[in-house]
């Protein structure tokens, strides 16, 4: 009896260290599966993406700010084999030195490669600023597009920590340091100095617009005043130059590029998604399109909470329609 006690024994010690190496096989082979999927997804990766030979669809959507890997991601594209460029563009703008940024970089990049702009659902102030580097716009006819116009906002709290007895202290080199602050009413100095940042912003805007989409001064008068228009209205306006969809932007490289129309579409990421979000979400979403779930996973990573935890990021100066986090 004491040797099938002995034996019984040994057998369950077994049995748990094959369990726990067959746990740790799993694991490793997860972690090889989400490493090697990293490594063909990274931003910019020819070779996943298969843009030799096709035409690149890049996607800008939500809020702009500066993005370095976003810059590089369209540099190395302007060096690949991809025969021209379509950028869609869904979003309400962001910063102006992102937006301006994201302009610049899509300038030079449309000096290499033919480039046209779809606006798919709304390209307003930031967004805008991004859509007219292109030669040719293309918006849908209810696409939102304009918002010319330049923000700075700032909430101010001096009433409420009087009401419940807070003072900040503080002491500063000058009078406008650090002005408008928040803790106290913002002086008339102070208010004027931030009133000719935007004032000087806005005439850049403007003359941005007037040079890219050859207007006229009463033209751009029209179109100035920070209000958004439709895509049929953006037509008239000189905004946009067509009413339509991938499609149009396909056969206006057809004619004006000489691209051929049945070249291959293909999506060029510009960076690895939830890059500024912690490893599991990530992990997350490549395993649910590994087993199938790619809409689901989709959704997920289009949830509205990343759009309202990059509002929170937003600083400085804004190029931006529609600044509440509510959608």
């Amino acid at each position: 009896m004491s040797l099938d006690a002995d034996t019984i024994v040994d057998r369950r010690r077994m049995r748990r260290k094959l369990t726990f190496w067959r746990v740790g096989a799993i694991i490793v082979a997860i972690g090889a599966v989400i490493a090697a999927a990293a490594a063909l997804r990274a931003p910019g990766t020819e070779a996943w993406v298969g843009t030799a030979g096709s035409i690149a669809r890049v996607t800008i959507s939500g809020l702009i700010r500066t993005d370095g890997q976003r810059v590089e991601a369209l540099e190395r594209l302007g060096k690949s084999r991809a025969r021209a460029v379509i950028v869609h563009i869904n979003s309400p703008g962001g910063t102006t030195s992102g937006s301006e940024q994201l302009h610049d970089s899509l300038t030079r990049l449309k000096a290499q490669k033919p480039l046209v702009v779809v606006v798919d659902g709304v390209a307003a102030s930031g967004g805008y600023i991004t859509a007219i580097a292109a030669d040719h716009i293309v918006a849908m006819e209810t696409s939102l597009v304009g918002s010319i116009g330049v923000l700075f906002q700032y909430p101010n709290v001096a009433d409420l920590l009087k009401t419940i007895g807070i003072k900040v202290e503080e002491i500063k080199s000058s009078p406008l340091k650090a002005a408008p602050n928040g803790f106290e009413p913002t002086s008339p100095e102070a208010r004027a100095a931030i009133e000719a940042i935007v004032s000087d912003s806005y005439a850049w805007f403007r003359d941005m617009v007037k040079a890219r989409r050859h207007l006229d001064d009463a033209d751009l008068q029209r179109v100035a005043d920070g209000r958004v228009f439709t895509g049929r209205q953006g037509v008239g306006l000189k905004l946009v130059d067509e009413i339509g969809d991938e499609r149009a932007a396909l056969a206006w490289l057809a004619k004006e590029k000489n691209i051929d129309p049945n070249t291959p579409v293909r999506d060029y990421r510009l960076r690895e998604r939830f890059s500024d979000w912690p490893f599991l979400h990530t992990a997350l979403v490549t395993s649910l399109e590994a087993v199938g779930l790619s809409s689901f996973a989709k959704r997920l990573e289009e949830w509205g909470a990343v759009q309202a935890i990059e509002r929170l990021n937003l600083d400085g100066l804004l190029a931006l329609w529609h600044p509440p986090i509510a959608n």
